[in-house]
This record gives structure tokens, C-alpha cells and sequence, in this order.
């Protein structure tokens, strides 16, 4: 029962030696084997955090090691899997100093700063080679072509001979229409450019990507007794401002073929050279990714594991207040581990005389705030309290609906997935998620690792339930299981006639089905009207069994707190209202199912209620079809609906008028805020919620009077339209159960039915079109539907009944938490 109520919590002041040293040591010893939530001490100082230039510190050192890792994986170089608790053992054993760690960072970011710039270098001048190459190889194309137009002579005439310039280059290609726009202005259409897609990707050294590039070449008139002319001044400055490299472009063939002989020598030193460069980059940081043992963390990851705890400490450190001998600041934490945590500071005091400084002082109840949330999970209940989270931490020792959720979300989502296979499917895949668990999760590359990890038994009780829904309903994709031997008989002309005592008279033919719907249901033409009228009043039976039980958490919480006028003018009349309207609709229910005569013929439960409804208003009819009649002296079903209409109507005003009337006296007989002083042996919960009264009295009559009309319009409305909201149970099994009848009856059906030998192919065909449309709509995205819509039914159906939800969680120090989290 761990999970009903939160933690019984205590508040205290940590105080800790003002040596940085001690101070540390202390926080590293709590971090790891305690639970302490502390607090912000210095929040509303103008003082500078004590060890804010630590933290500056480790900022740095961590840029760094983004730097490092970057860089390995730019070499294609990663780290080891992290072992955090290897970590945590080696670091007790040969702690780690902040500066040695600090100046080899430094060290190594220098060495791998001058590796990274040299490495850009000749990766920027291999470009150029590699550009001027791709230059060279379109000329020689272009040279080529323009000879077997021209013939041989003109090809060796230079260019400069013909009246005729160029000017070539390299240019990336998303920049390639709007240089040719610019050139096109700059020179008013007396040039022409031509350009050439580069034959492979270019990688950037600074940036690390890879660009598509385009060989250019302008062609324009020039004098060819001049070096330069007005036209080449304005292309080369266009050049320089889309920052485009330029290269010479050959005059003949023959300063072609030679140039491009020389640049591929060139291009193959260039290549060299990087190979040589990247082995040494490989060589410097194999001693750091290499682990020295298998189950050991490499050193860069040490290194990283350590910034990340030493950030954490200081972090924590920066809240505690005090300059002179020791610091100090406040912090919760559980009452049933104060023992262990006064252990561990006493056993650290043994250690020498220089630690006698630290202790634990517990502070007084009446100066205590709001505590924490604290409710211990497992890997079972921890996925489920997450899901209660999402809506609302649970207040101080405040019923917790995560105890039942663990329960009732799956069961209700199983009654609306039911389906003996498809459940048999997400079973199977969370208990391959349980086998191969811790598999998964040290899966590097995989991202979803942790979320799959952490929601194993949440996936496995999901299909759980949803398979014995689906025995439950006789479902098993959309084909029936003839478990047991059917009760219906078929008689002479053709119709199912029962073969069982349905009457109960004791005539030996035996009970009926022994497990969920008969499997002679199957076909019936009647079988859709059978289906849809028993999931609907199984919707409505459980869904007001689980507002009752949120009803009874409500008077738990009212006992536990000690709040009578919230137990007596709150529970009472819901209670009331909720067990003689919808109650004793559920309970009729029940008697229509096991009762085979009535005396009257079968009743109408619609028609029934609207009677009860309209009976104390004087407008209704008399029940022709009454449950039972009065007899011998007994009253009738009629009289007993009559009575429990009358007392649901009178539960409103007692729920409207009472609890502000008692509020209001309590607020004439004690103005004054409720003191309890430390003697007084009084209740915490009692304490807490005798604060949350009097905050109701300086409310105000008139905001009392308004925030209880609203709560109970909201609750009489909302408990009618919460009941017609778990409808959606039955929606959501009908429409599971119609798709995938749907999806048989087009797939394997059709392949079945399809002529001979055709049938043999149709069936392979058919099965694999209904096994994707399977996984992709009824085991993907239903089982995401049915999950949001139990979420909601837990949320407000559920939760609202009882639910305050004003919480605060208790997040404690944990050094291996932080880690892990990074």
C-alpha cells in the first residue's frame, strides 16, 4: 500500500563545513546514498553564488569536451558505452582533482586546436587542387568538341589571337543562377557563360558538408594586347563577391593535357596528406577512447562523467548560504530515512577531527511549508505514477491514484481492445521488451532506447488485458474460438434454439457458456444488436464502479485530514446521489441479466429511469415494466426507485447549502488562524488541513457561497455526463471489432473464396495485404486511440472525484540521477 499516500516527509537544516573541501566531500557522500531535496537559500539574495566561478569552470571544460567529441567523430572515432556505476566506484576509490582534470583538458584542446587548424589547411588547399582539376578536365572537353568543329589548326591558335577572353572558376551550385543573372547585367549581354555540373561533392573543412559545386566558364571580347580590360575587372570583382575561386584556363590543348598531368600528381600528394594526418589525429585519440578494461569507461568519457558530478555538487553547493565557520540550508527529506542519514554524517565525523562541524538539525513542525510529494515506485508502478504526474503531482499525503490505475487503465483499455489476437501481439512484444530489456537500453545508436526500456510492463499488461477481453468477447481477429461446446442448438428449421436451463427450473440440461459470449453467436444476424447491448452496459456497470471508488478515496482523504464539514457536507451527498440514481441503474442491470421472467415482460431500463427522473416532479408516468411487483407486503421495484429518486434529489441542496453555512459559523467562532503549538499532540494531516480551512475562511462568504455552486452544478452535471463518457469503452470495442471483420472479410476471406488454382496465390496475396493493414492500423494507431481514450476516462472521469492534484514532487539530490540523465 506503499502507493495510496505519499511519504511521511521531514524538514530540516543540513549544516556542512565552510571549507570548500569538506563541504564537497560531505555533499558527495549524501548525494549518492541519500535522498535530500534541498533548498535555494541565496533565491532572493544580491550576493554572488559562493562557487559560481567553479561552475564557470566546469562550463568551460565541458565546451571542451563538445570540441574533442566532435572531433572524434569526425574521424569516425566513438566512445565506449558509459559504465555509471564503475564510475561512481572509481571515483570513491582514486577521486578525480578538478584542476589535474581541468589542466589536461587545456592541454589536449590546444594539441587538438593546432591538429584541427593544420587539417583545415590542407584539406582547403587538396580543394583548390581538386577544383582546379575539375577545371582543367571541362577545357580539355570543350577544347576537344571545338576542334572537331573547327579542324585541328585553329585549336593550337591561342585565344588571345581570336579577339576572345574567359575567365573561369568554380561556383557552388545553389549560387550558380544568381551569379549568372549578375554577370548577364554587369557586362549588358555581351558575354556568354557556360557551366559544367562538378563530377563529385566538395566538402567544406569548416563546416563539415558536403557542397555541389559547378565549373564555370564567361566568355567575352577583349583586346588581346591588353592584359585587363574594363569587362574582366567587373566579372573578377563579381567573382571575389560571390567569393568564387578562379583558375586560369588553358590556351590550347597541349597547355591543357599538361596542366591537368601536373594538377593530378598534385591532387594524389594532397590525398596522401590527409591519410597521414587523419592517422595521427586517430593516434592522439586512441588513448583517449581506448577503455583499459572491458566494463571500464574510456578516459574521455571519465572525463566527461566527472564535469557532469562535479557540476552537479557545486551546483547544489551555490544554494547553501553562510560565510563564516559552516553553510547551511534547509531540505526535506523522508522521515523513515532521517536514521540512515544522521548514520552516514556520524560515520563521516570518525573520519577525523576536522568534519565535526556537519549535522542534521530537524526544524519544527509549526515552521514548516508545504512538503514535498514523495511516493516510492518500482519498474512496475513507475511508468503508471508517470501518467498520474502528467495530470498532477498528488498533495501531501493525498490519496494517490496510481495505486488503481496500475490496475484499472489496462483493464479498461483491454475492454476496449479486446481481441484475442491482437492483444496476444502486444503482449508478446512487452514481454520481449521485458527479456531483452537491458539489451535494448545500452543500444547506442537506437534513440528511443530509454522510453521502450521504461514502458515494458506497461506494453505487456496492455496486451494482457486486452487478451482476456478478447476471450471475454470471443473475439479472436474477427473469427470465433469454439473453446467449449456451444449451449445453441440448431432445430428443424434452422434456427439456434437455447440447450441450456436459462430459466434456472432445475431441468438437468446444465449452465450456460462457462466462459464469455457463446461462439454460435458468430454469423447471427442478430449478432451486432446481442454485442452492442451487453459492451454497453458493461461500459456503464464499471464506469460507475470506478467513479464509486473515487468516491471512497474522497472519504478517505476526508477522514485522513480530519475534515468533518468536508466528510459530512461533501462525501455524504455524493455519495447519496451517485448510489441511489446510478447505483440502482447498475443494479438493474444486473437483476434484467440474471433474471429469465418477468411478470410484466422485459423492462425497459431507459424507459425506467426517465420514470424515475420525472417521478418526484409529479410529470411522469407510472412504470408499466417494473423489475418487480409488490407482494406480501413488500415494495416494489417501482417504490424503491421512487425512495432513492427522492434522496438523490434532496443530496443537491445538502451539497449546495451546508458546507458554506458550517464555513461561515466556523469562521464567526475562530477569526483568528489556527495555532498549534508544539506541544500539542495533533496530527499533521490535521495541522495541513486545518490551514487549508482557514484559508477557505478569509476567503470570504460571498466566494464560498459561488465555489460551492459551482462545484456542485459541476459534480450533478458531470457525474451524468461521466457516466455517458464511458461509453466510449463499447465505441471504441465496436469500432476495433468492425475493422477488423472489415479486414478479414477483404483480404483472407476474398483469398479463401477466390476459384481454384488461384486460391493458393490469392491467400499468399491476401494475407500479407491484411497483415500490413493489421500492424499498421489496429496494433499501431488503435492501440494509440484506446490509450488516449482510458487516459481520459482516468483523468477526468476518474481522478476529478477526488483528485486535488496540488502537489509538488520531491526531486532529491542524486548523483547518479544527474548523470544518468545526461
Amino acid at each position: 500500500m506503499g502507493l495510496l499516500r505519499s511519504e511521511a516527509m521531514k524538514y530540516g537544516m543540513l549544516v556542512l563545513p565552510q571549507n570548500e573541501g569538506l563541504a564537497r566531500k560531505y555533499l558527495d557522500k549524501l548525494g549518492q546514498e541519500t535522498r535530500l531535496q534541498f533548498e535555494d537559500m541565496n533565491s532572493h539574495s544580491i550576493k554572488p553564488r559562493p562557487y559560481r566561478r567553479h561552475v564557470q569552470r566546469l562550463d568551460e571544460m565541458e565546451r571542451i569536451l563538445r570540441f574533442l567529441f566532435e572531433e572524434l567523430g569526425r574521424v569516425n572515432m566513438t566512445t565506449v558505452t558509459n559504465y555509471v556505476d564503475e564510475f561512481l566506484q572509481a571515483d570513491a576509490e582514486r577521486p578525480y582533482d578538478l584542476s589535474q582534470v581541468e589542466a589536461e583538458l587545456k592541454k589536449r584542446y590546444v594539441s587538438f586546436t593546432e591538429l584541427t587548424k593544420n587539417d583545415e589547411k590542407i584539406r582547403l588547399a587538396r580543394n583548390q587542387v581538386a577544383e582546379e582539376k575539375a577545371v582543367l578536365k571541362v577545357a580539355v572537353t570543350k577544347i576537344t568538341r571545338s576542334r572537331e568543329v573547327e579542324g585541328d589548326d585553329s585549336l593550337r591558335t591561342p585565344l588571345n589571337k581570336r579577339m576572345v577572353k574567359t575567365v573561369a572558376g568554380v561556383i557552388n551550385q545553389d549560387q550558380q543562377a544568381r551569379f549568372a543573372v549578375a554577370i548577364n547585367r554587369a557586362t549588358r549581354g555581351n558575354s556568354f557563360a557556360d557551366y559544367t555540373l562538378f563530377d563529385e561533392k566538395v566538402v567544406d573543412p569548416r563546416t563539415g558538408q558536403a557542397v555541389s559545386k559547378s565549373v564555370f566558364v564567361v566568355y567575352f571580347q577583349g583586346d588581346p594586347d591588353s592584359p585587363t580590360s574594363a569587362t574582366q575587372d567587373k566579372i573578377l570583382k563579381l567573382c571575389t563577391t560571390f567569393s568564387v575561386n578562379n583558375y586560369r584556363w588553358p590556351d590550347t590543348i597541349d597547355d591543357a593535357y599538361e596542366r591537368l598531368k601536373n594538377v593530378t600528381k598534385q591532387l594524389d600528394d594532397q590525398n596522401e596528406l590527409i591519410g597521414a594526418q587523419e592517422d595521427q589525429m586517430r593516434r592522439e585519440f586512441k588513448e583517449l577512447v581506448d577503455a583499459p578494461a572491458p566494463g571500464r569507461n574510456s578516459l574521455i568519457e571519465e572525463w566527461r562523467l566527472f564535469c557532469i558530478k562535479e557540476k552537479s555538487l557545486y551546483h547544489v553547493l551555490n544554494m547553501f548560504e553562510g560565510e563564516q565557520l559552516n553553510v547551511r540550508a534547509n531540505c526535506w527529506y523522508a522521515a523513515s530515512e532521517e536514521d540512515q542519514i544522521l548514520d552516514l554524517i556520524k560515520s563521516m565525523k570518525k573520519e577525523g577531527p576536522e568534519v565535526q562541524a556537519a549535522h542534521l538539525t530537524a526544524i519544527a513542525e509549526e515552521d514548516w511549508k508545504t512538503p514535498p510529494t514523495y511516493i516510492r515506485t518500482n519498474e512496475l508502478t513507475d511508468a503508471w505514477q508517470t501518467v498520474i504526474n502528467t495530470y498532477g503531482i498528488p498533495s501531501y499525503q493525498e490519496c494517490n491514484p496510481a495505486l488503481f490505475t496500475v490496475v484499472t487503465f489496462p483493464f479498461i483499455f483491454g475492454m476496449m481492445y479486446g481481441d484475442v489476437g491482437h492483444g496476444t501481439c502486444l503482449m508478446l512484444a512487452g514481454a520481449a521488451l521485458i527479456w531483452k530489456g537491458e539489451s535494448i537500453k545500452n543500444i547506442q545508436a537506437f534513440q528511443f532506447k530509454g522510453d521502450l526500456y521504461w514502458v515494458r510492463y506497461l506494453v505487456f499488461q496492455l496486451g494482457f488485458f486486452a487478451t482476456f477481453a478478447g476471450f471475454l468477447y470471443n473475439d479472436m481477429f474477427s473469427v470465433s474460438l469454439p473453446l467449449f461446446s456451444s449451449r445453441y442448438e440448431v432445430d428443424a428449421d434452422g434456427t439456434y434454439v437455447p440447450n441450456f436451463d436459462y430459466k434456472n427450473e432445475g431441468n438437468g440440461l446444465g449452465g450456460p457458456y462457462p466462459f464469455g459470449v457463446d461462439w454460435a453467436w458468430a454469423g447471427a444476424s442478430n449478432q451486432l444488436l446481442f454485442l452492442n447491448s451487453l459492451k454497453m452496459k458493461m461500459s456503464v456497470l464499471f464506469g460507475v464502479l470506478q467513479m464509486m471508488l473515487g468516491l471512497v478515496l474522497r472519504f478517505m482523504n476526508a477522514a485522513f485530514f480530519k475534515s468533518k464539514i468536508d466528510f459530512v457536507c461533501e462525501c455524504i451527498p455524493m455519495l447519496i446521489f451517485m448510489v441511489c440514481f446510478f447505483g440502482w441503474m447498475d443494479f438493474m442491470i444486473l437483476y434484467k441479466w440474471v433474471t429469465p421472467d418477468f411478470p410484466n415482460g422485459p423492462p425497459g431500463i431507459i424507459n425506467s429511469l426517465i420514470c424515475m427522473a420525472m417521478g418526484p416532479m409529479g410529470i411522469g408516468q407510472t412504470d408499466t415494466q417494473p423489475l418487480w411487483e409488490g407482494e406480501n407486503g413488500g415494495m416494489s421495484s417501482t417504490a424503491i426507485s421512487s425512495i432513492g429518486m427522492n434522496l438523490a434529489m434532496l443530496a443537491i441542496p445538502w451539497l449546495l447549502i451546508f458546507k458554506p453555512l458550517c464555513l461561515g459559523l466556523a469562521s464567526k467562532k475562530a477569526p483568528e488562524a489556527p495555532k498549534v503549538s508544539p506541544g500539542d499532540n495533533v496530527e499533521e494531516g490535521e495541522q495541513l488541513m486545518a490551514s487549508h480551512e482557514h484559508d477557505e475562511h478569509e476567503e470570504g462568504m460571498d466566494e464560498i457561497i459561488i465555489h460551492q455552486v459551482i462545484e456542485t452544478i459541476e459534480y450533478v452535471l458531470g457525474t451524468i455526463s461521466h457516466t455517458a463518457s464511458y461509453l466510449r469503452i463499447w465505441a471504441l470495442s465496436l469500432a476495433h471489432q468492425q475493422l477488423s471483420e472489415v479486414f478479414f472479410e477483404k483480404t483472407i476471406s476474398m483469398g479463401l473464396n477466390a476459384p481454384y488454382p488461384m486460391n493458393g496465390i490469392m491467400i499468399y496475396i491476401m494475407f500479407i495485404a491484411w497483415f500490413g493493414i493489421t500492424c499498421a492500423v489496429l496494433l499501431g494507431m488503435d492501440v494509440l486511440e484506446c490509450f488516449l481514450h482510458t487516459l481520459r476516462l482516468h483523468w477526468i472521469e476518474f481522478d476529478s472525484k477526488f483528485f486535488k492534484a496540488k502537489g509538488y514532487e520531491f526531486l532529491p539530490y542524486s548523483i547518479k540521477s544527474c548523470i544518468t540523465e545526461e
